[in-house]
């Protein structure tokens, strides 16, 4: 594990190319995360995964995937989980935690039996981000609710179900998306409210949250720092470590999401000053990825010490 860099990687297509398969045994990437272009059926899923632990000598080499439900469902091509959003498990929780209990268990138990059948050791959820009214769509549905300790509640019985069942989770978008009126992935979003109002009601969701990683939120929050997203601002980072206590690995949103507006080698460059432990980038396309695995450092001891800790949760 000494040599891997930091950061993680999407690939392009269903196999490995010759440029990938050298890409990987040449910077060794942390870890390596998979979408719906990667998948077409659980055979060949499997396949791909074994292909990739194989160069890495590996059998619990991280490989990540966005599987929470609803319309964030990288199986698409496989089965339909439109109506398993987390809105309908909040919904649920409120009104009949008996039945909540029962159905999350099992969605829950199903969905790592689907992730370690193909391969899969990380779910990048639960979303602990909160549904505000007037907020962009892009969270929308993905919230469990309005509702902070609800979300808190039902964030920490996900991470507990998923590590019980074997597979790792990563809270996000930290410290809280629920507020952005644009889409992070085409703008870049501002939030106006001051320090107070977050801690008391956005930012606490992430509060005492057993999850070996977080993912960051490409978010301005203009009180606490005017000019830098989450991801690339030291402020919050240090917030992140010291008023939300999340004292695990904290990783980048997708480096080449729009809301970052410089290049792929300063974007990266920037979330590692700003304290980002890992950096991810999602779009397969070869040349960024050289540009930041180039500028990705070795993995620092603490990453080891945090990935052999999670490694005991998978094994």
């Amino acid at each position: 594990m000494i040599n891997r860099r930091s950061l993680i990687t999407g690939i392009k297509s269903t196999t490995l190319s010759v440029k990938e398969r050298k890409f990987l045994q040449q910077y060794k990437p942390w870890g390596v995360i998979l979408f719906s272009r990667n998948i077409t059926s659980l055979k060949q899923t499997k396949e791909l995964t074994n292909q990739i632990k194989r160069i890495f000598k590996d059998k619990n080499y991280p490989i990540l995937i966005d599987q929470e439900g609803g319309r964030v469902n990288r199986f698409k091509k496989i089965f339909n989980a439109d109506s398993l959003t987390s809105e309908f498990f909040g919904k649920l929780y409120m009104k009949d935690k008996k039945k909540f209990y029962a159905y999350y268990k099992i969605f829950i138990k199903q969905t790592s039996f689907l992730l370690k059948s193909i391969g899969v050791n990380i779910n990048t959820l639960p979303v602990l981000d909160l549904r505000v009214k007037g907020s962009s769509s892009i969270i929308g549905d993905r919230s469990f609710s309005k509702d902070p300790k609800i979300v808190s509640q039902i964030g920490d019985i996900c991470i507990n179900n998923f590590h019980s069942n074997n597979i790792g989770t990563v809270i996000k978008h930290i410290p809280g998306h629920g507020l952005a009126k644009v889409d992070s992935h085409e703008l870049t979003p501002k939030v106006n409210k001051d320090l107070e109002y977050l801690l008391k009601n956005d930012f606490s969701t992430f509060k005492k949250k057993s999850s070996f990683f977080a993912m960051t939120a490409h978010i301005i929050y203009t009180n606490i720092d005017k000019t830098n997203t989450a991801t690339h601002s030291k402020k919050i980072i240090k917030l992140i470590r010291n008023n939300i206590k999340f004292k695990n690995i904290i990783m980048s949103d997708d480096i080449s999401m729009k809301s970052l507006k410089n290049s792929i080698k300063v974007n990266t460059l920037r979330a590692f000053d700003a304290g980002c432990d890992l950096v991810l980038h999602c779009n397969g396309n070869i040349k960024e990825m050289h540009d930041v695995a180039i500028n990705s450092p070795l993995i620092s001891n603490f990453i080891i010490k945090k990935t052999s800790q999670f490694y005991k949760i998978i094994s």
